[in-house]
């Protein structure tokens, strides 16, 4: 049967394609221009930060339960990612068929999603929409029925991608890595849980989450559009003001991550794929950005760190390198990833620690610190205020990283008060240790010439199993976010 979109769908489809356009035109002006926010408490105590902007008629609200998988009880993993799945299946007197009709007849567009830290929240309507989209999303905030038949149905999809990894070398490596790094930190399970657990989850245990972590104190909100702070303190009161005013999450300590050591996983493949892991630095420490513009030097930059330069332009040995420092609520980790011909790897690890040293031992130079300091500065505005959306992820991120509501406006000036020698000091913090590494590979090197992949299936260059998130904003967690 085909189905058509309803003229409130298709009115926020407009409104956003036209400001597409307006944003494109926009964006050498945006780069400079202030972001101004206003700190909203409503009547229950909700407090979000604002963005009046009535250049277009959107309302685009983003936010957050702390809390995520790593809540997930021993042997219920995957509770967190399976409960996001269902808050648009069905919620207060309305079944899934029922929600989703008038959802689809409101243009209101609600989405949830989970990460080991994390229950995200987004939604957008048409302003003078706005309401009945406010009316769905309380429902689902405070009210999801977690219904047999959706449950079993997102538990399949889940269970279907947990059967497809096992049968992927890669991901499996991935798996290994997170164990090995992690331990018996929450971080080391899979945010999807396995099949023994997955299977096992019911609706109490959906029940019991929701109730544990959608709290009033939990929660950071963020609102960007046409919309003045009289009426998000209503539409805060109406989804948010019911639920419990304390979250019941259990203590999750820091991890300590087993670094210093070598992980070998054979694997019959045409490349091995390498990654390597590093301490990092807290979100919050003084010399977080010293040690940000360090790894834009080294392998953040990508076309032009000097990883990619000496492993990709000067002696071919793989299409992608690269490192990003990794920011979670737990830990920190600055990683390194790439692939290449199984009978050059271990030619390419040693140029990858060669550079490593020579980072730790050197620092960057004054000009590749200017530079960094420019792509840096001038990027944010790009990569993270170019949307209503983008600009509501990126006030979340900020607020769930208590870095304070005037962090846009001073940003700047932290960056371009970072000296060579406050990047030099990091760079052996973090660098001069023995990291953990992992191989992934033939368990002999074929002495034949294997060719690379090409471009469009080459590996991506660092994805460190579970070690580097990226939510939109986050500069620790996104080398565009920087």
């Amino acid at each position: 049967m085909m189905v058509f979109p309803t003229m409130a769908r298709l009115k926020l489809a407009f409104v956003t394609t036209v400001l597409a356009f307006l944003l494109l035109a926009m964006q050498p002006l945006m780069a400079h221009a202030a972001v101004k926010i206003q700190k909203v408490t409503s009547q229950s105590g909700v407090t979000a930060w604002l963005v009046e902007d009535y250049s277009v008629p959107i309302v685009s609200m983003r936010f957050a339960f702390k809390g995520g998988s790593v809540q997930d009880p021993v042997g219920k993993e995957g509770l967190a990612t399976l409960m996001s799945g269902l808050f648009d299946e069905g919620a207060g007197d309305l079944d899934r068929d029922a929600y989703q009709d008038r959802l689809d007849d409101s243009g209101a567009e609600i989405s949830f999603s989970s990460t080991s830290d994390e229950i995200y929240g987004s939604f957008r309507a048409i302003q003078e929409d706005l309401d009945e989209g406010v009316d769905l999303l309380a429902l689902a905030v405070q009210k999801p029925r977690f219904d047999p038949e959706p449950v079993e149905r997102i538990r399949s999809q889940l269970l279907a991608g947990i059967t497809a990894r096992s049968r992927d070398p890669q991901e499996q490596a991935k798996i290994a890595w997170s164990r090995a790094v992690y331990g018996s930190h929450p971080y080391a399970r899979q945010e999807d849980g396995g099949t023994q657990s997955l299977t096992g989850l019911t609706r109490d245990d959906l029940v019991a989450m929701h109730k544990a972590q959608f709290a009033r104190d939990n929660l950071v909100v963020s609102v960007v559009g046409a919309i003045d702070a009289e009426k998000v303190k209503q539409v805060l009161d109406e989804v948010f003001g019911p639920l419990p005013e304390h979250a019941k999450l259990r203590d999750i300590p820091q991890a300590d991550m087993k670094l210093g050591q070598d992980i070998k996983i054979d694997y019959d493949l045409p490349q091995t794929s390498i990654q390597l892991a590093y301490p990092g630095v807290d979100r919050k420490d003084p010399g977080f950005f010293a040690a940000y513009l360090m790894n834009e030097v080294l392998g953040g930059g990508t076309f032009s760190s000097r990883l990619f330069e000496e492993v990709r332009e000067k002696r071919g040995l793989a299409y992608g390198v690269g490192s990003s420092l990794s920011t979670r609520r737990y830990s920190s980790a600055l990683a390194i990833g790439t692939a290449t011909r199984s009978d050059r790897a271990d030619e390419t690890l040693d140029l990858i620690r060669q550079e490593v040293k020579r980072m730790a031992d050197e620092g960057p130079t004054q000009e590749e610190l200017d530079k960094a300091k420019r792509y840096t500065i001038g990027a944010y505005a790009i990569n993270n205020l170019d949307s209503s959306g983008s600009i509501a992820a990126t006030l979340t991120q900020i607020q769930l990283e208590d870095l304070g509501i005037d962090y846009i406006e001073r940003r700047e000036g932290l960056i371009e008060a970072v000296t060579l020698d406050d990047v030099k000091a990091q760079a052996k913090r973090l660098l001069e240790a023995q990291p953990a590494i992992m191989i992934v590979g033939p368990a002999k090197a074929d002495k034949a010439a294997t060719p690379l992949a090409t471009p469009s299936t080459a590996p991506a260059p660092a994805p460190a199993g579970e070690l580097p998130e990226t939510p939109a904003g986050n500069e620790g967690k996104t080398q565009t976010g920087g």
